[in-house]
């Protein structure tokens, strides 16, 4: 019997079979087959999930095969990407056309196509999650079609295709909108925490990135700021904190600590006195916490089922170490989340049941609508989505 696990090793699976798709055609008649045989399908990228999305006792295709730039629409700044590519092998093909992503997330080891459909992000309160430039969508439906989605082309079917939690059928191909290739100037300091709250407008609103990682054993903000630059890039790259390169060089950072992740986004306006709540519970019930707690910007945006969906937004994400039973503590971090009115990260942990999600996403029954017309016999659902479905099952 075949075995999967995640990152972390918390999600674990052992479907009936784990297949490695190289291309199109296998793909279609693998969904077919499967469709005759009413075998559930998860598809799998990178891994990078926290959250139960994959696990399937059905069929997982793994994506890892379908890579690499497919084309570039120079005078559009688009390129096609297959779904597979792992987000860190983007930025020097696209960088090689004068072109780059307008941002990503501070880990680039994820595939476009994960990042994508979780609503991964980086940070700038100017700037919007992966998921908003996704431009077009080629996916296999549980008919056995491949079909083509965009803003004006089978909208309905784009609009949930762009954040789709692997829930509409197997993605292939993403067209993206991108931006001229641009370099990257990165300041990083410490200060203590309640120095950093009394200037966060400040840092939040002068700079096109910003975040901090607040660590509690000793109350201190690692903060950074990045913007852009026409200096030229340095090389060997410096350490995290004082880097000037290109975009793709200097945003992503490198996290080998395994370890579980939840983080929430909470209307901007709310983020600074969130943050202060995690604090003081943090100090209060979990004096001997060591993993620090991560504050950043996002941008709203129009995708049905984005954190971000029509406001301004701040996310905040707390970790432990995969040794640890993180449940007593991220718990009380949600109730806390959930008081200012957040949004989890599809890709990280919660414990919403689909009325809560219902409540915190608007667009959440128009996507269900969606995904049950392009997928009525739920082939493409696993136990996590069947139990967070309208109505259930």
């Amino acid at each position: 019997m075949a075995t999967w696990s995640n990152w972390s090793g918390r999600q674990q699976a052992r479907p009936q079979a784990l297949h490695f798709v190289r291309s199109e055609a296998d793909l279609v008649a693998l969904v077919r087959a499967a469709a005759a045989s009413d075998t559930p399908v998860r598809a799998a990228g990178a891994g990078h999930s926290h959250a139960p999305l994959v696990p399937t006792d059905g069929l997982i295709v793994d994506l890892s095969g379908l890579a690499g730039v497919v084309a570039v629409d120079q005078a559009r700044q688009r390129a096609r990407v297959w779904a597979g590519t792992p987000i860190h092998a983007l930025g020097r093909p696209l960088h090689d056309v004068g072109l780059g992503l307008s941002n990503q997330g501070d880990i680039d080891r994820q595939a476009i196509a994960g990042a994508c459909a979780t609503g991964t992000h980086g940070t700038g309160r100017t700037l919007r999650n992966l998921s908003a430039a996704v431009t077009g969508v080629s996916i296999v439906l549980a008919s056995g079609e491949l079909l083509r989605c965009s803003a004006d082309e089978r909208a309905e079917l784009f609009q949930a295709a762009r954040l789709h939690l692997g829930a509409l059928g197997v993605v292939t191909q993403l067209e993206l909108q991108l931006r001229t290739a641009y370099r990257l100037q990165e300041h990083g300091w410490s200060e203590p925490f309640e120095a950093l709250g009394e200037r966060i407008s400040e840092y939040v609103g002068s700079a096109r990135h910003f975040e901090f990682f607040w660590y509690p054993h000793t109350d201190t903000a690692v903060a950074k700021t990045i913007d852009e630059t026409d200096a030229p890039p340095s090389y060997p790259l410096a350490a995290e904190g004082a880097r000037c390169a290109w975009s793709y060089e200097v945003l992503p950072n490198h996290r080998p600590h395994r370890h579980t992740e939840m983080e929430y986004s909470v209307p901007a306006e709310a983020g600074l006195s969130c943050m202060r709540e995690i604090r003081q519970l943090i100090q209060h019930d979990f004096p001997g916490l060591r993993w620090p707690v991560e504050y950043r910007t996002l941008a709203a945006d129009d995708v049905w089922l984005s954190t971000a969906y029509e406001r301004d937004t701040v996310t905040i994400s707390v970790h432990q170490d995969i040794a640890e039973d993180e449940t007593g503590y991220y718990r009380a971090c949600e109730a806390i989340f959930l008081r200012h009115g957040g949004r989890p990260h599809w890709g990280k942990v919660h414990y919403l049941d689909g009325t809560q999600l219902g409540n915190a996403h608007p667009r959440w029954e128009a996507w269900w609508q969606v995904r049950d017309r392009a997928d009525p016999r739920g082939l493409f659902l696993n136990e996590f989505l069947r139990s967070v479905r309208p109505g259930g099952g």
